[in-house]
């Protein structure tokens, strides 16, 4: 077997003096920059007020932390709570340790993004397809923390990009892993690029362009899913329904009802507000 061309990354925490700068932090807080500022360009370029997205980005942010570790603990109870549990309750809090599930933090980040735009008098719609793009850029950009946690990887590959996983992470010596949060990352930087252009081709509104964000995000993450053998909702093993992972189930529930909204609303045509009241 060759060399793997993704090695273990041999540190993901740094001491500046004492306090610790961990890596799974930077990369979301990262992922998040960069995509309240393509949002925030997105937005000025439709008309609406400066500075809108960067305010709306706060309570999303909170509220999608929240709900993104959420989604977590309760897919994954069994690693914090029970006779078999192979961490302490209290760690269900470590948010730097990893362990964000994406959908808890759409579904939590969204009722913050709602309350921000109901307060404005913005169109929900019109802000979640300004923010698409954005989010899809930010989740290549955050899946990078997986990777410094030598987390969700794949099942043995002997494929020349396999990736080195170390044994206190699960790691076999000599074996190497598919590298999901590559593929994951690859999957949304494209997606982030091909709703650009969709949206720049087409005319999509009231939520259409965010509706096939979930629709192309679920459709590359069930696969992707597939590949994984780490044990999301159980301790030795993940949690199988009908041969299938709890988020392969999750993206298939997804996926029709993105595309189902998309259908329904195709012929919808009302006004959105993009300026906020009083502005």
């Amino acid at each position: 077997m060759g060399l793997a061309l993704i090695p273990s990354p041999s540190e993901a925490v740094w001491d500046i003096g004492f306090i610790p700068i961990r890596a799974y932090a930077l990369c979301h807080i990262l992922g998040i920059v960069v995509g309240a500022w393509l949002s925030e360009r997105r937005w000025r370029a439709r008309g609406g007020e400066k500075g809108t997205m960067y305010d709306i980005a706060v309570p999303a942010v909170i509220f999608g932390l929240i709900g993104g570790r959420l989604y977590h603990v309760i897919v994954d109870w069994q690693t914090y709570f029970g006779p078999r549990a192979i961490k302490e309750p209290i760690q269900a809090l470590y948010i730097w340790e990893g362990g964000l599930g994406i959908w808890g933090a759409v579904a939590l980040g969204g009722v913050g993004v709602w309350l921000a735009c109901r307060r404005r008098g913005l169109s929900l719609g019109a802000v979640a397809d300004t923010v698409a793009p954005g989010i899809a850029f930010g989740q290549a950009i955050a899946r990078w923390g997986n990777w410094f946690n030598q987390e969700l990887y794949g099942s043995p590959t002997m494929l020349p990009w396999g990736l080195e996983i170390d044994q206190a992470h699960g790691g076999q010596p000599g074996v190497l892993y598919h590298p999901t949060f590559l593929y994951e990352s690859l999957w949304d930087a494209a997606l982030g690029f091909a709703l650009i252009l969709i949206g720049r081709r087409f005319v999509l509104h009231h939520g259409r362009l965010f509706a096939l964000y979930v629709a192309g995000y679920t459709f590359g993450r069930f696969w992707i899913e597939g590949l994984r053998i780490d044990p999301v909702g159980g301790v030795d093993h993940a949690v199988l329904l009908l041969g299938l992972r709890i988020n392969q189930w999750t993206s298939i529930v997804l996926f029709a009802g993105a595309l189902a909204y998309f259908w329904a609303t195709r012929a919808k045509d009302s006004e959105e507000v993009v300026v906020a009241r009083g502005a």
